[in-house]
């Protein structure tokens, strides 16, 4: 009798502790952090509900409450928005080599990235605005500095500004090697477009909070590739959501996982975006389990975020 008493008042007092604390978001599943490709025959297509609901909407709109958002980096109301809309988005056969066709194609899938996230993120009660593009020849200067910056060829998110910039010939230089599909790169433009979701969603001004009130260098280290290896992958979902109509067909795919295989921090460089290994097992978190919360870097172990 007394072993029975002693659990109820265990099961009671747990309920209690978790009516004080905000509801968490499901589970986040971890992400296979060893490369392989994917299966030739792996389906894209999504499972659609296959009987009509039997009951009738009632007639009388209903009054829903303003949701209480979420902005923290760990629980986050983000991780509620499901998968970004599949959107019909080809992409045609730009060269990255002639800068007018390739700033055109920048621009028209950025505008596909809005169509697929915005649904999501309104589900959540976000407020959506897209995000501005500067995209140069060769570079220029905006409201984060330099673009690139200096030492690096690749695009950057300006959260002051809500604005990607880009440089053409730079990503070229620094892509082109990678193959001649330009797959690849709309995939990196789809990384910037995830630290746009994560301003929104607040994220953003979360992690940069937790950066400021670190006291180790490896601790803001950490906090960074937790940020970046998010941003890839958001880019992984993105690129399923378009990948009926792009088209990605399993090569492609496999191309890609191979792509983020081969980036990441470099050698003796700072530890700041996360290695090979976890940029390959996030984007392909993204692109095989297209659920928000399925990339919640930031209740992972370290090992996951490396």
């Amino acid at each position: 009798m007394l072993a029975v008493v002693f659990v109820l008042v265990v099961v009671v007092a747990a309920l209690a502790g978790l009516s004080d604390h905000e509801e968490t978001v499901s589970p986040v599943a971890l992400p296979t952090l060893t490369f392989s490709p994917f299966p030739s025959h792996q389906n894209t297509t999504d499972t659609e509900p296959t009987h009509k609901p039997t009951t009738q909407p009632s007639k009388q709109p209903t009054t829903r409450p303003t949701p209480v958002l979420n902005r923290t980096t760990k629980n986050n109301s983000l991780y509620r928005a499901g998968s970004p809309a599949k959107t019909n988005c080809r992409a045609g056969n730009a060269s990255i080599y002639n800068h007018a066709q390739f700033k055109a194609l920048i621009l028209k899938t950025g505008a596909c990235m809005g169509k697929a996230w915005a649904p999501a993120l309104q589900r959540a009660g976000i407020a959506w605005s897209p995000p501005k593009y500067m995209i140069a020849a060769r570079k220029g200067r905006g409201a984060c500095g330099d673009y690139p910056a200096p030492g690096s060829n690749v695009p950057y998110y300006c959260p002051s500004n809500s604005t990607i910039y880009a440089s053409t010939s730079a990503m070229a230089r620094e892509y082109g090697p990678l193959g001649s599909w330009n797959g690849i790169i709309i995939s990196m433009m789809a990384h910037e477009y995830g630290h746009h979701i994560q301003s929104l969603s607040g994220i953003s001004d979360s992690w940069w909070r937790q950066t400021l009130d670190s006291t180790s260098r490896s601790g803001r280290m950490a906090l960074s590739r937790r940020h970046e290896l998010q941003a890839t992958c958001f880019g992984g979902m993105f690129m399923r959501s378009v990948a009926a109509s792009y088209p990605i067909d399993a090569t492609r795919r496999n191309t890609l996982l191979w792509a983020y295989s081969h980036l990441g921090d470099p050698p003796g460089g700072p530890r700041d975006h996360g290695n090979t290994r976890s940029n390959a097992a996030w984007f392909r978190q993204g692109y095989t389990r297209p659920m928000t919360y399925q990339c919640n870097t930031w209740v992972v172990g370290s090992a996951s975020v490396s």
